[in-house]
């Protein structure tokens, strides 16, 4: 008689750690993309690995606020993988670049302690002057390179230029950008999902 031994399901969390673009602003919270993302997961078989998602984004929210934040995200829920996408509210208001690097090396070292951190980039729009623009773009590529990240660019790439992905402010991405979004970010979590279980 051959026994059948119970599937082992490891338990993994995913922390993300953003602003409004990352909170549904504007919009029901179940069509962010974070959602679709915890759907999606939810959806694939990775080994019986499964995956939950917490979204601890809050809008408006600065890289300093994040920090301020992190250490209790950390031990409540000890995330397998940290996605940080913070610092567009620091660059639009103009904050200091040193700052905002500080800011993000904190959080990438201390999220660093419990699992794999993904950076999504961002950019600002150009009437803030090349200058600052550039070394605000340059901070996430150096901190990627820094640190040997899984990096998006700019994570809502396609969405900004398009009318119909943008609410009426002409900040904020509506509901119908979301899957978009995910799907410029979905590649790099996926990569990491299966160098995490590549290594059990």
């Amino acid at each position: 008689m051959l026994l059948t031994l119970p599937r082992i399901v490891v338990a993994n969390s995913m922390l993300v750690l953003g602003d409004s673009l990352s909170a549904a602003y504007g919009f029901e919270l179940e069509q962010g993309w974070v959602n679709l993302l915890r759907a999606k997961l939810s959806a694939q078989n990775y080994n019986n690995n499964s995956w939950s998602v917490i979204n601890a984004s809050v809008s408006g929210e600065t890289t300093a606020g994040g920090l301020v934040r992190l250490p209790q995200l950390l031990k409540q829920h000890k995330p397998t993988v940290t996605i940080l996408a913070l610092g567009a509210n620091d660059g639009l208001r103009g904050q200091s670049i040193k700052s905002l690097r500080t800011n993000l090396t904190s959080i990438i070292e201390q999220s660093q302690q419990f699992g794999d951190v993904i950076l999504l980039g961002m950019r600002l729009p150009p009437n803030y002057g090349k200058a600052f623009t550039d070394a605000f773009e340059q901070s996430y590529v150096m901190l990627a390179e820094k640190y040997q990240l899984p990096y998006v660019s700019f994570f809502i790439d396609g969405v900004t230029e398009n009318p119909e992905y943008m609410q009426l402010d002409n900040f904020h991405p509506n509901a119908a950008a979301q899957a978009r979004i995910l799907a410029n970010i979905w590649p790099t979590i996926e990569t990491v999902i299966e160098s995490i279980n590549s290594k059990r």
